[in-house]
């Protein structure tokens, strides 16, 4: 199978640190249990100015290296790849986050795993026709049998694979979100996406 995971709070626990940060940062106390919108200005109620300098700030090498893995990812992720599965990891992080990304991924045992940046949100950063950069175009012209995603914003990436099994990875921001489909699945944690992937 052709597996795509997504990064942000499917591999690693990115909004706990963002909740962190911004408590850091602007003395604004917003729980993850209360973060319940995937638009993080709107989630922290942050203005224009808090929030560039929140994205810049999380985006930080110190700060992607930071994060947390979500328990299970890797054991997971590479008892696929032992099993003859092939990874992507298809982050909307932008390009300039790439290399802290591929160094989080080799710390957590995740070496055998491609990445790429998809420019999934219109970021004004994303480099054109870098080795780790994915053009929309030739996104759509893979295949993909599984993916893991906790963002309905990315949802609409699916849309071109009916047959597309979606582990949709539980979280404070998608729980009231209506899943597409069928073949959307909740998931709460990495044994029950083995479980359902073996299923």
């Amino acid at each position: 199978m052709n597996i795509y995971v997504d990064f942000d709070d499917c591999l690693c626990e990115t909004a706990k640190g963002f909740s962190t940060l911004v408590k850091d940062l602007f003395d604004i106390d917003v729980p993850y249990e209360d973060i319940h919108s995937f638009n993080l200005q709107k989630s922290f109620d942050l203005t224009d100015e808090q929030y560039e300098q929140m994205m810049i700030e999380a985006h930080t090498p110190k700060s992607l290296l930071a994060y947390e893995e979500t328990p299970g990812a890797s054991e997971t992720i590479n008892g696929w790849i032992d099993e003859g599965h092939r990874v992507f990891i298809i982050t909307g992080r932008p390009d300039s986050a790439y290399q802290a990304s591929r160094q989080w991924l080799d710390e957590h045992n995740l070496k055998r795993v491609k990445l790429y940046c998809l420019n999934k949100y219109g970021r004004d950063s994303f480099i054109k026709d870098s080795e780790f950069g994915l053009e929309l175009e030739d996104y759509y012209k893979m295949h993909f049998d599984v993916a893991v995603e906790d963002s309905p914003a990315a949802f609409r990436f699916f849309d071109h694979l009916p047959n597309l099994q979606v582990k949709v990875f539980d979280r404070p921001w998608n729980k009231d979100c209506e899943l597409p489909g069928a073949n959307y699945t909740r998931v709460c944690n990495w044994d029950s996406i083995k479980d359902s992937v073996k299923a």
